[in-house]
């Protein structure tokens, strides 16, 4: 399998992602991943067929560009970040010598901005350990590159996050993420309720670093990608007041090129469960 992705990987860019809008076009016909797209458009504030098709091609570019950002050798596809906007925030957040929150929501290609970070200064994440080996071993090769260093999401890798910021590092954190209802707060995001993590506002807290939201997104045509970095206002202690603040920052860019979000995730699964508990008879 692996032989044959690596061929995969090899072919252009323009390609890669020609392959990928025709393999999300049709995983629209699976009637379920369908509904769950267009109802997440939907309570957007988006609708109709041209965003729909436009979302499901997105999503499948954002499926194949994995194998080429993971398995290509690591200059090549830094090469294709075509250009960066707000690299300055960086530079500022770190003469302040408290380290960097990145916050990497949904949007574009989220692999990219982490390599491309970590080719400048040094950056901790959290993964997931995928359930196939070969998979987790190949992920692996492809994201500590640079100096990218991962960590898995327990109390072990939480304190390698907070470590990094002490050490004025970067510390990677997935703002939009479900979270477990002991590990997150409910909270608005594009216009609807939400359990979303509280790990970002526990680490300014702790530590003072510079949140940052980051997102690459995808240019036309396979030309390559465009690095967005958005500072964000100065938060308030409190999460429940900070937590709007940030999350409109996160909107804001979701909305300039809204199709590149990853709008098959259920990020408001647990409240819609709620909802249908309290509905029922």
């Amino acid at each position: 399998m692996l032989f044959f992705l690596r061929l995969f990987a090899r072919l252009p860019l323009p390609l890669i992602h020609f392959l990928g809008a025709l393999a999300g076009l049709l995983g629209l016909l699976r009637g379920r991943h369908r509904r769950i797209v267009a109802e997440n458009l939907r309570a957007a504030g988006y609708s109709g067929h041209r965003m729909l098709l436009a979302a499901g091609a997105e999503l499948g570019k954002g499926y194949l560009e994995l194998m080429p950002i993971w398995l290509r050798p690591y200059d090549r596809i830094l090469a294709w970040v075509r250009e960066v906007h707000g690299w300055e925030h960086v530079e500022t957040a770190l003469a302040r010598g408290k380290g960097v929150i990145v916050l990497g929501p949904h949007l574009g290609c989220l692999e990219l901005a982490g390599l491309f970070i970590a080719s400048r200064i040094p950056i901790t994440a959290l993964y997931r350990r995928p359930r196939q080996e070969w998979v987790h071993q190949m992920m692996q090769a492809g994201r500590a590159r640079g100096q990218a260093h991962m960590v898995e999401p327990d109390l072990k890798g939480v304190r390698a996050l907070l470590t990094a910021l002490k050490r004025n590092q970067a510390a990677w954190v997935l703002p939009d993420q479900s979270a477990n209802s002991g590990e997150g707060m409910v909270m608005r995001f594009l216009d609807r309720p939400a359990t979303m993590p509280t790990l970002l506002y526990r680490l300014y807290g702790t530590t003072g670093a510079t949140p940052l939201v980051f997102a690459c997104e995808r240019l036309g045509f396979g030309r390559g990608y465009r690095l967005w970095i958005e500072p964000l206002p100065e938060l308030p202690a409190d999460a429940a007041a900070a937590a709007p603040l940030v999350n409109a920052v996160i909107e804001r860019l979701i909305r300039r090129f809204p199709s590149q979000y990853l709008w098959s995730y259920r990020l408001h699964r647990m409240q819609e469960s709620a909802g249908e508990r309290a509905s029922a008879p």
